[in-house]
Order: structure tokens, then C-alpha cells, then sequence
């Protein structure tokens, strides 16, 4: 077996992209709980796609947040299904800020940028955190 060359800037990455799941995790998390909470917080419009009630939609959060969050936790830990989810985040993130190009240009081309940036690090070098954790 040969030793790896690691990357500092993919372990950055890889930190950035856990400490934005965390984040990401805990907002959707609350927003959860508030919906679960008080059902009269958030408001309902008439004829939108999706007919959840308030409650459904705050579980919905609450525990895609927690996953979220948890994978984050892991990411740091090496875990492969950690970096997995974090891909399928990001390419997410992906197709919604592409969805978004014409209203919020800037922003969108630079949530894209950091998010090929984020795949790039848990993909090419995912598995550099645990090299620097073993050090």
C-alpha cells in the first residue's frame, strides 16, 4: 500500500462542508420544531404543490435536519455514508441555486462554485481528514 499525499485544502473543505451541515442541520431542525410546535407559526397559502399540513411539513424538517446534522457529525469521523450524503446535499443545492440563476445570479454562481468545490473535497479527498486525525 502507498501512502497518500494529503491535501490541506481538501481537509479544509471537508471541515467547511461538516460545519455547514451542522449549521444547515440545526436551522432546518428548528424550523421543525416550530412547525410541530405551533401550527399557526407558519403561513399556509391556498394553492401551493405540496398540500402537507404544518405538523407533517415540521417532522419532515425536524428529521431531515437531525440527518443532516448527524452526517455532518460523521463526515469529521471519516465515514463514507457521511461524505455520500454530503454529495447528495450539495448536488441539491446544485440544481436549486441553478433554479435560482435568474433571479439571484450572483449568489447562485457563487453557492454553485462552493458547492463543486465542497463534491471536489469529499469525493477526491474524503478520506484525508482521517490521515490528519491519525497524525
Amino acid at each position: 500500500m502507498t501512502q497518500r499525499d494529503v491535501s490541506g485544502w481538501a481537509v479544509g473543505w471537508t471541515w467547511f462542508a461538516a460545519v455547514m451541515m451542522w449549521l444547515i442541520g440545526g436551522f432546518h431542525a428548528i424550523a421543525g420544531l416550530v412547525g410541530i410546535v405551533d401550527d399557526e407559526f407558519y403561513v399556509v397559502t391556498q394553492d401551493y404543490v405540496f398540500q402537507f399540513d404544518v405538523t407533517t411539513w415540521g417532522w419532515i424538517h425536524l428529521i431531515a435536519g437531525v440527518i443532516v446534522f448527524l452526517a455532518g457529525v460523521a463526515l469529521l469521523s471519516g465515514q463514507v455514508w457521511a461524505r455520500t450524503v454530503g454529495v447528495i446535499l450539495a448536488v441539491v443545492s446544485i440544481l436549486a441555486n441553478f433554479a435560482w440563476l435568474p433571479w439571484y445570479p450572483f449568489w447562485s454562481i457563487i453557492m454553485i462554485t462552493v458547492n463543486v468545490f465542497v463534491i471536489w473535497a469529499l469525493t477526491v479527498h474524503g478520506r484525508d481528514i482521517d490521515t490528519v486525525r491519525a497524525a
